[in-house]
């Protein structure tokens, strides 16, 4: 499947969350969408169904697209330790994510967008790839000569940078990643053994 551009609202009362920040339709419309809406009878998922719905909602949650979440999966599966909770930590370590929550963008789709459009440095270069994985150490920043761009400004004013994993500096408006996330840091609502469950049949 394509990258999601379509209606947030429609997303977020299909899994009954926020996934996409705060919304007021979900607040109004606690029900999945379609033609019959909350009257319509649904039939109980089947334990399959319930694992897709889950990796689905962890695809949109953080933007990522089929293959690229096969292939994290795939390195999770590598690593010495809980699977899911490393493919937590390496979907966190991606640089949109990183600079989603820095701050320097308000949502994960417009970090892509300034990370695509080289506003976004890795240990003073310029890094272009959204799925960048940063590693422990690394210092992510804002190109000098984007320091002044509005949407990152304002994005910056309304953080609260309250990530006890990131560390952040107002004066280079740069941060490090000081280590990857514990699950109980990560306050994403995804039931990853679920999605390991799924890739594991």
């Amino acid at each position: 499947m394509a990258r999601y551009r379509g209606p947030k609202s429609k997303i977020a009362r299909k899994f009954n969350e926020p996934i996409f920040g705060p919304d007021k339709v979900l607040e109004k419309k606690n029900y999945p969408p379609g033609h019959h809406g909350a009257s319509k009878r649904r039939r109980k998922q089947s334990e399959y169904g319930v694992q897709l719905q889950e990796k689905q909602k962890a695809k949109y949650t953080y933007g990522i697209l089929e293959r690229q979440f096969r292939n994290v999966f795939k390195k999770a599966t590598q690593k010495k330790g809980i699977t899911g909770e490393i493919l937590l930590q390496l979907i966190e370590a991606r640089l949109d994510n990183v600079v989603f929550r820095l701050g320097i963008a308000p949502t994960r789709r417009a970090a892509r967008q300034l990370v695509s459009h080289k506003h976004i440095t890795v240990n003073g270069e310029v890094v272009n790839v959204p799925s960048f994985t940063v590693q422990e150490g690394d210092i992510v920043g804002v190109r000098e000569k984007s320091k002044s761009l509005i949407a990152i400004t304002e994005s910056l004013e309304g953080h609260s940078h309250s990530y006890s994993w990131l560390e952040w500096d107002e004066s280079q408006m740069a941060g490090k990643l000081l280590n990857y996330p514990a699950r109980e840091d990560i306050p994403e609502n995804i039931k990853e053994q679920l999605i390991v469950e799924l890739y594991s049949k």
